[in-house]
């Protein structure tokens, strides 16, 4: 007994695998049909079992045009039939997009995070004033901050200076003044209290949401 198997090896490949084999195989007979009637009736039935396959699909904005589009990859764009939403370019589906270039840093000190150049730049369309100059201090607290959470150890001033002056380009030069920054201990208390905060609000949160499920549990 000779048995007709087919084996997947000795199948072609799906061109939207989500929607099955036997969806595939309609679509190719659907395009074998001579009459563009029966094609366009054949078309509109598997359109509506496609919806039906992907029911999700009903929330996406214009989802039958989505569909129709759909019908004509899978055709390989050989289906030859008016769509009530034109056929889509197969070039332009086609087209490969652009490359994605990659994120540039702003300079080498990442631990300082990205954010630290906006607010050198803010900094720098200040004009010169007791506002611009505290605030050019609060960056340098911010860059001690930053560099004793990477480091975990103590750091001069001066190291921040000719940081904040190499990320100004020159600009912002505290290198020679009297000034000088928090403390290490104080910096590295606060971070460590706002984590601290942070992990006592979130256990808070966890045992108010837990103690709710209760009273409801006993309501029952």
């Amino acid at each position: 007994m000779n048995l007709d198997l087919e084996y997947n090896s000795e199948r072609s490949l799906m061109i939207i695998p989500e929607y099955g084999r036997h969806i595939q195989k309609l679509v190719n007979h659907c395009i074998d049909l001579e009459s563009e009637e029966e094609r366009k009736k054949m078309a509109n039935a598997i359109v509506d079992v496609m919806g039906n396959l992907q029911p999700h699909l009903r929330d996406v904005p214009d989802f039958k045009h989505k569909l129709w589009d759909q019908i004509f990859i899978m055709s390989d764009f050989k289906l030859n039939i008016e769509s009530p939403f034109g056929t889509p370019d197969q070039e332009e589906l086609q087209a490969k997009p652009e490359p994605l270039a990659y994120p540039k840093l702003a300079s080498k000190y990442r631990f300082y995070g990205h954010n630290i150049q906006t607010m050198i730049k803010v900094a720098l369309s200040w004009d010169d004033g007791e506002l611009r100059t505290a605030l050019i201090f609060n960056i340098a607290n911010h860059m001690k901050k930053c560099y004793l959470n990477w480091n975990k150890d103590t750091v001069d001033d001066a190291v921040i200076f000719d940081h904040l002056r190499e990320l100004s380009n020159g600009e912002i030069d505290l290198t020679k003044t009297n000034e000088t920054l928090a403390e290490s201990k104080i910096l590295l208390k606060k971070s460590t209290n706002g984590r601290s905060q942070q992990k006592h609000q979130n256990n808070r949160n966890k045992n108010s949401n837990k103690n709710h499920r209760n009273h409801k549990n006993k309501q029952k």
